[in-house]
């Protein structure tokens, strides 16, 4: 039988990665524990997919060090590394049927055809394909045809799993059915899981931490919610959920707090050690209520600019003299047309100062 592997951490210290004249990953450091799924997140460009190859040694860093588990990698090949990767177009043998295609990793390590066999059909099992042994990837859906490409990364029981987009290429539906099949295989095998996407929304779900990248280095790194509530600067607050960024005024300091004017509206939120003056706040959209009516209470008037109805709620972009804002609001009995005069008040959860640099 082949070797069972324990979950590994990897560690990349300073690595830089070069192609000419352009830097593609830039002085990168991180480290990601084992049994935990990291994501690396950013618009096309950052250096996430160029990382994921450093990691799967498809590409070789040009400075730094990488590690998995304790063993430096940094010069070692694909083939040296325990690590296996599920790409973004399942890279399956067309004229290989399910079985074929799992067992081939084993098959071509040296092990008897049954015993790969065996192997294979463990992980298709795992990954709620059991009886689809003899099927060709043509006569599969898209679905499940990740779920082939999964088990035969999986059947080869790697240190590091690594997904690069794999989600990429299936509907709205499966996207979520699929990618919470992964973050399921991923708890329940003890698996260090490397995962790249563009889409946040993606990323907030399935990861115990997000590395955000953006022009090949490291924007931000910590658990989805910490991201999402306290950016730790403007590319972040924008690119992680839908945000109104927001000139606003930072008054007096009480401790941790100060407060915030925001248009004919002041909230107290944590100064993040801001200085007093002109700030800009991140507000998301589930911060904003919106009212038909004026409020007896501080609110901030406009007037609706864009509606769009979508089932479960409405959008609008709301014109005020603070800027324009995104608004999100549930209610879809009496939709809003353009030009609406409404009022916006601000609740107490949601806002966030956003750190100048």
């Amino acid at each position: 039988m082949m070797k069972r592997s324990v979950p590994a951490s990897v560690q990349f210290r300073s690595v830089v990665k070069r192609y000419g004249s352009v830097v593609a990953v830039d002085d990168v450091s991180f480290t990601i524990e084992p049994s935990t799924l990291v994501t690396l997140l950013g618009p096309s460009g950052c250096g996430k997919t160029t990382t994921l190859r450093l990691i799967a040694g498809l590409e070789m860093a040009s400075e730094g060090q990488i590690l998995i588990g304790d063993k430096d990698v940094t010069m070692l090949s694909a083939a040296e590394r325990d690590v296996s990767m599920v790409f973004q177009s399942y890279a399956l043998f067309p004229h290989m049927s399910v079985i074929e295609n799992v067992s081939y990793g084993p098959s071509v390590s040296g092990l008897p055809k049954a015993e790969a066999e065996a192997m294979g059909r463990e992980k298709l099992k795992l990954v709620g394909l059991e009886g689809y042994d003899k099927r060709l990837p043509s006569e599969l859906s898209g679905g499940q045809q990740q779920r082939v490409a999964v088990a035969r990364a999986l059947v080869l029981e790697p240190q590091v799993l690594l997904f690069d987009e794999p989600l990429s290429n299936l509907d709205a539906k499966l996207r979520r059915r699929v990618r919470e099949d992964i973050r399921e295989l991923q708890r329940s095998l003890n698996l260090t899981v490397v995962y790249v996407t563009h889409d946040q929304q993606e990323a907030l779900a399935v990861s115990d931490r997000v590395i955000v990248m953006s022009n090949a280095r490291i924007a931000q790194s910590g658990a989805p919610r910490d991201l999402y509530e306290t950016p730790a600067n403007l590319f972040v607050a924008d690119f992680i959920g839908d945000a109104n960024l927001i000139a606003a005024e930072l008054g007096e300091k009480r401790g941790e707090t100060a407060s915030v004017r925001i248009g004919d509206v002041t909230v107290t939120l944590a100064h993040r050690d801001q200085p007093p003056g002109e700030v800009k706040v991140a507000i998301r959209p589930e911060a904003v209520v919106l009212h038909v009516i004026r409020p007896t209470g501080p609110a901030i008037a406009g007037h609706i600019a864009k509606a769009a109805y979508l089932g479960t709620h409405m959008e609008y972009t709301v014109t005020t003299a603070a800027g324009e804002l995104f608004v999100v609001d549930r209610v879809v009995s009496r939709p809003l047309g353009v030009g609406s005069e409404v009022w916006l008040g601000l609740t107490d959860h949601g806002i966030t100062v956003v750190p100048r640099g």
